[in-house]
């Protein structure tokens, strides 16, 4: 394993690290200009590492997106190809499979399973009570590892409102399907889909308002940035041309998913809700709806509020639609194709789309500085699906990428076949500093990506 730089905690650069308000206080992305000289090299330079997981529901049509060759020399794949531009950036890696996601006695029920098991490496309890029980998850071994340094110890965040139903698959309840993340084997970690939500949670401290202060703020929809401007116009001065400027930047990108986040509560507010099945403040169009999410991501790693997010771009067993991408079919419906090639290229259209979002938060993150590097050279983005090839529930060759993180990109790597993916888990715990030596049914950590 590879020796981690130091990690630097927020009491270090507490004294230039929020920018304060009523009813706001925002954290800031690390500014050269207000680090002790002495430290200045060792802070831009050695950034804490951050871990993103970037799951798409009901699996990916596997002969698209498995290149054929192995190694540096593959040609991309029609479902890799919308992040092609990244390539040198990211690794595929195949052959990996999740033992425990398999029925074991339990019967069907494959969507439930893969996705319990896909963060865990545990089998889920075959139930649709409130018997629950599943194993805790990669994401929150990190969380409680490097929590401690930052605001929020790890976000939850997603796109579709979690099913309330007792069961969404057969015999398993739909907090299964509905979350990756779990605290321990009983406690899953709700995931968040309004924006708002997430804006306040970065954003807002409500405990400093009184509920009249509060109302107030939203009838006159104030910008959380004018609670915050006097705090800024003293901290200005302090900076340099280039923090200035970073400072600007960071604070416009602030403002900018806030204006997004208001025009999708206004849409909202404009028709009949009656009607609808998402929750107000939900943009109407998917696309916006995630990457304003994305945005949120970028923001919380970018001041350090967090080192740890997931983000559902569906739930397990999504039956969205996609008319936006010339696609009205049920995507659940898509993924069970039976060979039928017209169903075959509609599913493929929609990984393709998904797979878009994906290099979005690429861009986003490579476009970001996070002290001398860019956001992506410290943020290990992780992609993939809990299931293979869907028509046939496939568990065991699952498709994982592996962003930036400083680690070696541009290749394949593809592993022997029925690879632990909890050797992947083990291997992105230990970049993240955590001292594991197994997790889930684990054989060791995936040396071929250190190779």
């Amino acid at each position: 394993m590879k020796k981690r730089p130091p990690q630097f905690t927020n009491a270090l650069l507490s004294r230039r690290s929020l920018l304060r308000g009523l009813g706001a206080a925002i954290s800031l992305p690390v500014m050269e200009s207000l680090i002790p000289s002495a430290l200045a090299n060792t802070v831009l330079e050695n950034r804490p590492k951050k871990l993103s997981v970037f799951y798409m529901p009901n699996g990916l049509r596997m002969p698209e997106f498995t290149p054929a060759l192995a190694g540096n020399n593959y040609a991309i794949t029609p479902i890799l190809e919308p992040i092609a531009r990244h390539r040198d950036k990211f690794a595929v890696i195949t052959g990996l499979a999740h033992y425990n996601a398999n029925a074991l006695g339990d019967g069907p029920g494959s969507h439930g399973r893969s996705c319990g098991a896909y963060l865990t490496g545990a089998h889920p309890k075959r139930t649709e009570g409130a018997d629950i029980y599943c194993g805790i998850s990669m994401d929150q071994v990190i969380a409680n590892h490097v929590g401690q340094h930052t605001q929020l110890a790890s976000l939850e965040l997603g796109i579709e409102p979690p099913s309330l139903l007792g069961s969404c698959d057969v015999g398993y309840s739909c907090t299964y399907t509905n979350t990756l993340s779990w605290r321990s084997p009983t406690a899953p970690m709700p995931v968040t889909v309004k924006p708002g939500d997430v804006f306040e949670r970065l954003f807002g401290d409500t405990r400093a308002l009184d509920e009249k202060s509060r109302q107030a703020q939203l009838a006159t929809k104030a910008s959380i940035l004018d609670f915050v401007l006097e705090d800024a116009a003293r901290l200005s001065p302090r900076l340099g041309m280039n923090d200035r400027r970073k400072l600007e930047e960071y604070l416009d990108s602030i403002r900018t998913v806030e204006q997004r986040i208001q025009k999708a509560s206004r849409q909202t507010n404009e028709v009949d809700t009656s009607q609808l099945t998402l929750p107000a403040g939900i943009p109407q169009n998917f696309e916006e709806h995630v990457r304003i999410m994305i945005d949120l991501q970028v923001l919380a790693l970018q001041s350090d509020m967090t080192r740890m997010s997931t983000f559902m771009l569906g739930r397990e067993l999504s039956n969205r639609s996609y008319a936006e991408i010339g696609v009205p079919d049920s995507h659940h419906s898509l993924s069970h194709h039976g060979g039928d090639e017209a169903k075959i290229a509609k599913l493929v259209k929609i990984n393709q789309y998904h797979m878009a979002q994906f290099g979005y938060l690429l861009d986003r993150l490579g476009n970001t500085a996070d002290g001398a590097q860019t956001l992506l050279d410290s943020t290990i983005v992780f992609g993939g699906a809990s299931l293979g090839e869907p028509n046939v529930h496939d568990n065991m060759d699952l498709p994982a990428l592996v962003a930036g993180g400083g680690l070696r990109g541009g290749r394949h790597i593809q592993q022997p076949k029925d690879t632990p993916m909890s050797n992947l888990m083990l291997s992105l715990m230990h970049e993240m500093g955590v001292p594991a030596e197994s997790f889930g049914d684990s054989t060791g950590p995936l040396q071929a990506l250190y190779a």
